[in-house]
């Protein structure tokens, strides 16, 4: 299954941040996972590394960024997801529509992200890191 992480997943691991680390850490940890292939953008990683570099300086955030960048799959945003995030009149944030086509290029079923609701617009199953966790790792 293809799954796409949001910036803010991404930024609560590398920053520690609780109480979303706990969630967020083991949907980022399915990475190393056969079950599931993990996806992230360009634009999701710079946002990590920006907030990860306030907390923990620059040479560090450049280190957690390569780890993130060797283990995570990057979905490309391209011209053609630019267009149809300015073109689709549901899509107010840019950033989020370019995120959300270039998950959708990737194939992936389902945006993980600590704000569901900036993706108010997608077709696509859009859950918090908790959800994912529930639905889709615990037994029931």
């Amino acid at each position: 299954m293809n799954i796409f992480l949001d910036a803010n997943i991404l930024v609560s691991v590398l920053n520690n941040e609780y109480p979303a680390f706990t969630y967020s850490a083991r949907v980022l940890s399915l990475a190393d996972s056969s079950r599931f292939k993990i996806y992230t953008s360009p634009i999701c990683l710079a946002i990590a590394f920006y907030f990860s570099e306030k907390k923990s300086g620059t040479a560090m955030a450049k280190q957690k960024i390569e780890m993130l960048s060797r283990k995570l799959n990057i979905a490309d945003c391209n011209k053609t997801d630019v267009l149809q995030a300015i073109s689709n009149k549901k899509v107010n944030d840019l950033e989020d529509g370019m995120e959300y086509y270039a998950a959708m290029r990737a194939k992936c079923k389902c945006i993980v992200t600590q704000d569901v609701t900036d993706f108010y617009f997608a077709d696509a199953e859009v859950l918090n890191a908790e959800d994912f966790v529930e639905n889709y790792l615990i037994k029931k």
